[in-house]
């Protein structure tokens, strides 16, 4: 037995020297992307749920060797074509079983994401931690919600002209509903390939929505307009609450089949909050339930960002489309908040447009901060949580719209 040999062959047999053959050094690349990922998320805690599992996910997939994600054979299942396993067997057309069967363990988290599966389910969790009264109380924040939707189609107009097709424009193009399952769930049914950029440019800037928005917030309105105290919005009954998810659902559906999954699954996680009975039922999807299926999401999307395919310059573009589509939003929700203001003789604070975009509670919040740097004696959480939510539901039948179109 020749060990010199041996240890010779094990090294480069090894996962550390595929790191320098070929495109092994873009996989490397994306391991300290992985880490710088990580850093965000735990030290600085951007967006952290979800961060830390979409980091961890890009690093697991950049180990050479380790064979928990194979592109390839998402290539073949989404084309329709042949796929030859590791085995020499010939699969013609590939189905979720055969993935199970000759996948990696990322691979199987991954049918979720591809079956739409774990963005509804976030939907579900998002619906039961979400009150709608403030909406419902004041269905004018409606438009706002609709106005900061502005962003999804100039930044889909800016990604066809930079030589996107349609599809994937659209999936550009949702970032700048600040909505991450909505841009995830649009993305894997009309541009699974750009995935990984897409989500990470999404729950990026959705983190840094209180360093985004605030210079657009005081660029485009007035201290006057900024110091507007408003009034207190009447009591929304009990019996409103629970019609209201069940209205919705049923118009939007009937109006755009292709929301179902996430406007559905939004309206029934309402209704488990508000309709009094299902106590024990809220509380699985805002919690237990709500938390394994941000586990297994981050991880599949992670799980793209293969560094072969993520290095390219359309991930630059991506990235700055992304900043473009959520700034422009901001601003549509500004401009029409202003509109308001004017149009409700000063009583309507403009500030509350920009929580159009559909970070809750996030965009809300950052509202009542800049409200309260304007007037110490302003309180605007509750009338910008109108729009905020209003966003949730504008971000959902804007997605629906362009996968009716492009899907």
């Amino acid at each position: 037995m020749n060990i010199g040999m041996t240890l010779l062959r094990l090294a480069q047999e090894s996962g550390f020297s595929a790191f320098f053959v070929g495109d092994g050094w873009k996989s490397l690349v994306m391991v300290a992307v992985a880490c710088v990922l990580l850093y965000l998320g735990i030290v600085k805690k951007f967006e952290p749920l979800l961060l830390v599992g979409i980091a961890f996910g890009c690093l697991l997939t950049n180990l050479p060797g380790a064979n928990l994600y194979h592109a390839e054979m998402w290539d073949a299942y989404i084309a329709g074509t042949p796929f030859v396993t590791a085995g020499g067997e010939v699969i013609e057309h590939l189905s979720f079983t055969d993935i199970i069967h000759h996948g990696g363990l990322l691979d199987i988290f991954y049918i979720g994401v591809k079956g739409g599966i774990y963005p509804s389910i976030i939907f579900m969790g998002v619906g039961a931690m979400t009150d709608f009264g403030p909406l419902i109380s004041n269905p004018k924040s409606l438009l706002l919600g609709a106005a900061a939707q502005l962003g999804v189609f100039v930044a889909f107009f800016g990604a066809i002209a930079l030589g996107f097709t349609g599809p994937e424009a659209a999936s550009i193009g949702i970032i700048g509903g600040a909505d991450g399952p909505t841009a995830i769930f649009l993305a894997t049914k009309l541009a699974p390939h750009l995935l990984g950029a897409i989500a990470i440019a999404a729950y990026s800037y959705m983190a840094l929505i209180p360093l985004i928005q605030p210079p657009l917030m005081r660029l485009l309105t007035t201290k006057k307009e900024r110091e507007v105290k408003m009034v207190q919005t009447r009591e929304v009954t009990k019996t409103e609450k629970i019609i209201f998810p069940i209205l919705v659902a049923a118009f939007v559906i009937l109006l755009l089949p292709s929301t179902a999954p996430l406007i559905g699954c939004l309206m029934l996680g309402n209704l488990f909050r508000e309709c009094g009975v299902t106590e024990r039922l809220s509380d699985t999807v805002q919690n237990a339930l709500m938390n394994i299926v941000t586990i297994l999401l981050a991880t599949s999307v992670g799980a793209t960002t293969i560094g072969a395919r993520f290095l390219t310059l359309e991930t630059i573009k991506i990235v700055v489309l992304g900043l473009v589509a959520f700034a422009i939003s901001t601003v549509g929700g500004l401009l029409f908040g202003k509109l308001m203001y004017k149009l409700s003789g000063g009583k309507i604070n403009p500030l509350i447009g920009s929580a159009g975009v559909s970070a809750v509670p996030m965009a809300a919040r950052v509202s009542q901060v800049e409200g309260q740097k304007a007037n110490p004696s302003n309180f605007l959480l509750m009338h910008a949580m109108g729009p905020n939510v209003a966003g949730v539901i504008g971000s959902a039948i804007a997605a629906g719209f362009l996968l009716s179109v492009f899907g």
